[in-house]
């Protein structure tokens, strides 16, 4: 593939350069990063959120480019890449020219995949686990693509960002798709869809699991976010999905069904006693629960291992995304008993204490009152408490962390507020703006800006029957602090320290 090859299917405003041999030499990879500038690769400069690659164009030609894509030709003085004697292609959006240049640099796997892509506030890794599950239960080879680690043709790899930029991602298509895979499963974060990240994908199927308050710290206002939401089922900027698939609980969900389908778009909703594919009746279980499934495919009861109601719901957005790839009702009924929990979201933590002690990524206020009423239905017989462990993240949402105090002192008998990743925020600062929130509820609460000290604090409170929940940071591996990241798991944390505390072996 040569320089040439690559602009044919590259929208630009204005190209120059000489028509010299980098125009027919053949190129070595596209990349955004300078850093990552090879010879004989293609270099696209673009405007980010905090940087703009435009700056780094002198080290892609250092580091051997043989042609520069850019989006800010008229800002910034380039007469180095004319004095390099490289071709220069410059375009109105650069993050849409990464997607267009890397498709066709890797030959177009989008085109060899059907995608389904998972877009809402809170679900979205759950539902992808369960859909890419449910697919490959039927004989299908899958990419994941989400939070917590990337999945290619069965090659598992640590998730670098939920939505990587779409150079990356056509990569992992194309390793995919060379090994067998069919299917695309996507979450799509709403920061990935403003920016373009998933530009030249096609997405067959399209899930929204819900939209409550998150991210602030980027989009501003709620209006804005849901509108980045928005835009994978509106066909104003990607192509509409051939199925839409929408959680009919959510106060948007009529919204967004109508602009879905306005785009050309089928509607199939799912919900709790209402929606297309729905759990007519349902019982929660120690292990999960029993459901009455109603669907237009058929109707069926199936147990499932996923404990609480917002896990049937994406349970129900699953089953509904993987009919509409094309898997057989009766096929699904017969897969969903095997469906197994996520890491990091509703992860049980067994040290043989006579408690429950479950991890979980909750961090928003919606997300936690989930979790926390989870905990409240498993202890309604046995009439344990619910002990509570949160924090909130730095250089984020500040507006949440009252809303985040206010949930966790609502719903539990004792709370221990402490650091998440702080960032480069001082932990006591952000505890200082969760704390009034949480004092006005008038639960009995603790703050401690330990995350280590947090746990086994949560832990030495527990009793027999207890339920305590270590909120926040689910399955991420380490702690990010102003200093550094350092390692940190919860589960990790709360084993060592249940075994500190000799419950080893009690049960």
């Amino acid at each position: 593939m040569t320089w040439k090859d690559v602009i044919d299917e590259v929208t630009a405003v204005d190209a120059a350069g000489a028509a010299g041999d980098g125009f027919t030499q053949p190129i070595t990879g596209v990349e955004y990063d300078s850093r990552r500038v090879r010879p004989g690769a293609v270099f696209v400069a673009m405007k980010g959120g905090s940087t703009d690659g435009n700056r780094y164009i002198d080290k892609a030609l250092a580091h051997g480019a043989l042609g520069v894509i850019t989006d800010s030709a008229p800002t910034f003085d380039h007469l180095l890449v004319y004095q390099a004697g490289v071709p220069l292609l410059q375009v109105e959006h650069g993050r849409r020219a990464l997607a267009q240049a890397s498709a066709a640099f890797f030959g177009h796997p989008e085109r060899k995949l059907a995608a389904t892509g998972i877009t809402g506030t809170n679900g979205k890794t759950t539902t992808a686990f369960l859909v890419e599950a449910l697919l490959n239960a039927a004989a299908r080879k899958t990419i994941l693509i989400g939070t917590i680690e990337y999945h290619v043709a069965g090659d598992v790899r640590p998730s670098l960002h939920t939505t990587p930029e779409s150079r990356d991602l056509f990569e992992l298509m194309a390793e995919g798709a060379a090994l067998g895979a069919t299917e695309l499963v996507t979450e799509v974060s709403s920061h990935g869809l403003d920016q373009g990240r998933a530009a030249g994908i096609r997405f067959d199927v399209a899930v929204f699991t819900n939209f409550t308050r998150d991210h602030l710290d980027y989009h501003q206002t709620m209006e804005k976010y849901f509108s980045a939401k928005r835009l994978l089922f509106d066909g104003t900027v990607y192509p509409a999905p051939r199925v839409a698939v929408i959680n009919a609980h959510d106060e948007r969900a009529h919204q967004l069904s109508e602009a879905a389908r306005n785009a050309g778009a089928e509607i199939r909703t799912y919900g709790i006693g209402m929606g297309d594919w729905r759990a007519a009746n349902h019982s929660l279980t120690p292990g999960g629960a029993v459901i009455e499934l109603e669907t237009p495919a058929g109707s069926a009861r199936i147990t499932s291992r996923l404990a609480g109601e917002v896990n049937i719901l994406n349970l129900l957005a699953a089953l509904a995304a993987a009919h509409a790839r094309g898997v057989a009702f009766d096929d699904l009924v017969r897969f969903a008993p095997s469906l197994r929990p996520v890491p990091g979201r509703f992860q049980p933590v067994d040290g043989g204490q006579p408690f429950t002690v479950i991890v979980d990524y909750a961090h928003t206020d919606d997300a936690l009152r989930n979790l926390i009423l989870l905990a409240r239905q498993m202890t309604a017989a046995s009439d344990g408490r619910v002990i509570t462990l949160f924090g909130c993240g730095g250089d984020r949402d500040r507006t949440k962390r009252p809303k985040m105090g206010q949930a966790a002192g609502e719903g539990s008998d004792f709370v221990i507020a402490t650091s998440d990743n702080p960032r480069s925020e001082d932990p006591l600062a952000i505890l200082a703006e969760v704390e009034p929130a949480l004092k006005a509820t008038g639960v009995r609460y603790a703050v401690e800006p330990d995350r280590s000290a947090a746990i086994r604090l949560a832990l030495q409170a527990a009793q027999p029957h207890d339920i305590v929940l270590i909120a926040g940071k689910g399955h991420e591996k380490e702690q990010i602090l102003a200093t550094g990241s350092i390692p940190f798991d919860d589960s990790e944390i709360a084993l060592s320290t249940l075994t500190e505390l000799r419950y080893r072996g009690v049960r």
